[in-house]
Order: structure tokens, then C-alpha cells, then sequence
């Protein structure tokens, strides 16, 4: 529930560039397969996943909010090269990283919204190992490689996301490792 008009465009603006990110991302996992780096698409399904579970956190905090809403979301639009993919993906991960989520999880904390404040920061850490995750693919890609990975998990409570491994407990979270779902 969502209290604060402010916070509630932020969540709603969070969840149609989560949603954009799912949607994106799955067209780029396919792309990734065509151009020979099936690997690079397991990441971009796994961070998919990810995104979507952003945008589902989002959306429920927003349950007592109703009716039609316009929703301004910024996203990369463009289907290029995997290589090209992977930077707009980055680009996409960094704006979150360094300006949205912080903007918004500090508006949602100075109007006391603790449960929009738990979202944006999910959201945020889970981010963070996005960008990274999508860095070393890009490397790899521009090198000849396909990324090197045998599978992702990703967390189904925050959007954290693992390569080649899970924790027994979620550092974003604190979820079980049994809360991981695999990508293969």
C-alpha cells in the first residue's frame, strides 16, 4: 500500500521499466541465440526473470491504487548485434543504479513508505549484479566468446542474481536458497 502520489508514480515509472526490461531482455536472449552466444541468452532470461520479479514487487506495493494511469518509463529501444544488446542492457542497469533507484528509494524513505522503500532497494542491489554480470558477457562477446556459465539463479523474493551457484541465503533478502530458481 502506497500512501504518498510522489511515491506512487516512482513505483509506477519502476514498474513499466522492470516490465520493459522483461520483455526487452527476452527478445535479446533469442537474438543472442541466433548470433551463435546461447549462453548470453541464458543470462538475459535469468535477468528477465529478474526484472520481472522487480516489476511484480512494485506493482503489489501498489495494491490500493486503481484505474487507468499513464506510466512514463525511460528504456532502450533497438535490436542489434548481441554485443550492441548487451551495452544498451548495461546502460540500462547503470541509469537504475546511479540515478533512478537511489532517487526513488530516497523519496520513498523521506514519505515513509516502507514497503515502496523495500522494493527500490531489492531492485537496487539486485542492479548492481546485473550491470556486472552483463559487463563480463559483453567482454566475452566482443572477444569471440560466448559467456561462460552453466546456469544463473535468480531469486524469486528480490531479483538477486547468482552465476553458476546459489546462496544458502539471499544477501539482499535473507530468502532461502530453495527460493532460487535456475536457469539452464
Amino acid at each position: 500500500m502506497v500512501n504518498n502520489d510522489i511515491t506512487a508514480q516512482n513505483l509506477q515509472s519502476a514498474f513499466g521499466g522492470e516490465s520493459q526490461a522483461y520483455q526487452r531482455y527476452i527478445a535479446w536472449a533469442n537474438k543472442s541465440k541466433e548470433d551463435g552466444f546461447p549462453k548470453v541468452g541464458i543470462l538475459f532470461r535469468a535477468i528477465a526473470y529478474a526484472e520481472e520479479v522487480h516489476a511484480g514487487n512494485h506493482f503489489e506495493v501498489l495494491d490500493n491504487i486503481k484505474g487507468d494511469i499513464l506510466v512514463a518509463a525511460g528504456a532502450v529501444f533497438g535490436l542489434g548485434s548481441t554485443a550492441d544488446n548487451l551495452e544498451g542492457a548495461i546502460a540500462g542497469e547503470d541509469f537504475e543504479i546511479e540515478q533512478m533507484y537511489p532517487a526513488f528509494h530516497l523519496v520513498a524513505k523521506d514519505q515513509e513508505e516502507q514497503e515502496a522503500v523495500k522494493s527500490f532497494h531489492y531492485a537496487l542491489e539486485a542492479e548492481k549484479i546485473h550491470s556486472k554480470l552483463f559487463n563480463e558477457a559483453k567482454d566475452a562477446v566482443e572477444a569471440g566468446n560466448d559467456y561462460d556459465l552453466e546456469y544463473v539463479s535468480v531469486c524469486e523474493v528480490c531479483g538477486h542474481t547468482v552465476k553458476d551457484g546459489k546462496p544458502d541465503k539471499c544477501p539482499i533478502c535473507g530468502a532461502s536458497s530453495e527460493q532460487f530458481k535456475e536457469f539452464h
